[in-house]
């Protein structure tokens, strides 16, 4: 295994001892099939049979079967590899014994908010109860482990995001250029996913709708998918929301520009950015260790409605990582629908967006989205920031 996945499981015993939690379990089988979201983060590859992957503040212990044994004992990442062959629970339950009181709570993954920490499926958590029944063994969630664990960077998680920025800004280049050729919605998409292809990189969330492209009043804005009947044409407002996985790590960035026929950029569009603009600025410089992302967004909100346009309807930001949308806590209004991230404390070497657009009349959509790594006593950026809308000037 990698150098930064040894790091990951040392993180993770050092936030179990800081938890409640006298171990925290991983429990999965046949992971090709649809995975723990959590399991990335401490195995580089995946699962056959019943599998625990079991870390305390001290060890970490994997009980799998014989078959997916011999690649944790030659990666060296595990203090303990338990492997069995015919029943996982007497294995398991003996490994459990030996690595934790059963005075401690086990930290599972579930949760009501964080999808990124509710991993464990109905059927194995029915599993589970079957094996401890009859025991003292109590169960609490995983959340604030899974959370910290995925949220709070190393060195290298944070390099490799800032090289998918990189990546992304490439292509934000070639769809450009395309896009002054008058063509339509899904031809630059299909540009775009050749390019990602041929470049061996990932897809920072379903490849059907990444990346969003959208041109002009008409377009589907939001999570849409482009259209062969929109094309690019003067006076509109080109968009793109991209985001391309390298080496394990998504970027997430949105960027705009103004399709003109020669002449210079609208009034109107200078507005709309320097607005958007202003409302990323201020959250940015509110943003830091211990701060909510509730009071984040609502200050970004009081910037555009200053500005004469409404709210958007979406969250300020989110966090990012292996994808693009990775869970955690959030720069978010306190709607029912995004449960307690709104209110969870921002943390150190946590990478959020701040993403938020405003629609120009008979024009489009401008939006901006930059990636920002929370420090010690701010946030810096790690997206170079588009403070002006470049005007691209349509060929022929």
């Amino acid at each position: 295994m990698s150098t930064m996945t040894r790091a990951k499981i040392e993180q993770a015993k050092q936030l179990v001892a800081e938890s409640d939690a006298g171990c925290w379990i991983t429990f999965v089988r046949e992971t090709c099939g649809g995975s723990d979201p959590a399991l990335p983060l401490i195995l580089d590859g995946g699962l056959t049979w019943h599998s625990a992957l079991i870390i305390t503040p001290t060890e970490a212990i994997a009980v799998l079967g014989n078959y997916d044994a011999d690649p944790l004992e030659a990666s060296g990442d595990w203090d303990r590899v338990v492997p069995y062959i015919e029943d996982f629970a007497p294995a398991f339950k003996e490994t459990l014994e030996s690595a934790c009181s059963s005075e401690d709570p086990i930290a599972l993954n579930y949760s009501v908010s964080d999808s990124k920490a509710d991993g464990i499926t109905h059927g194995m958590m029915l599993t589970l109860q079957s094996i401890l029944s009859g025991t003292t063994w109590h169960v609490m969630s995983a959340e604030n482990i899974v959370g910290r664990l995925r949220g709070e960077k190393t060195p290298e998680e944070q390099r490799r995001i800032a090289e998918a920025i990189k990546e992304g800004d490439l292509l934000f280049i070639e769809m450009a250029t395309l896009a002054k050729t008058g063509t339509n919605e899904l031809a630059i998409q299909q540009m775009a996913h050749k390019w990602i292809d041929d470049r061996s990189l990932g897809y920072g969330w379903d490849k059907v709708g990444n990346p969003i492209v959208n041109s002009g009043p008409n377009s589907m804005v939001g999570h849409g998918v482009p259209s062969p009947e929109i094309s690019v044409e003067p006076g509109h407002i080109f968009h793109v929301d991209l985001g391309v996985i390298k080496d394990g790590y998504s970027s997430d960035i949105q960027r705009c520009w103004y399709v003109s026929a020669g002449e210079a950029l609208p009034e109107d569009v200078i507005k709309a950015a320097e607005a958007v603009n202003a409302s990323i600025t201020e959250a940015a410089s509110l943003l830091r260790p211990g701060c909510l992302g509730c009071d984040i967004d609502a200050a970004a909100r009081r910037v555009i409605t200053s500005h004469g346009y409404p709210e958007y309807m979406h969250a300020l930001g989110h966090q990012v990582g292996q994808v693009a949308h990775d869970g955690g806590a959030i720069l978010g209004p306190e709607w029912p629908r995004y449960g307690t991230t709104p209110t969870t404390p921002i943390r150190e070497n946590e990478v959020y967006t701040i993403e938020l657009g405003v629609d120009v009349e008979g024009r489009g959509y401008l939006g901006l989205e930059e990636i920002v790594v929370v420090t010690n006593d701010g946030c810096r950026f790690l997206s170079d920031r588009q403070f002006e809308i470049p005007v691209l000037l349509l060929e022929g």
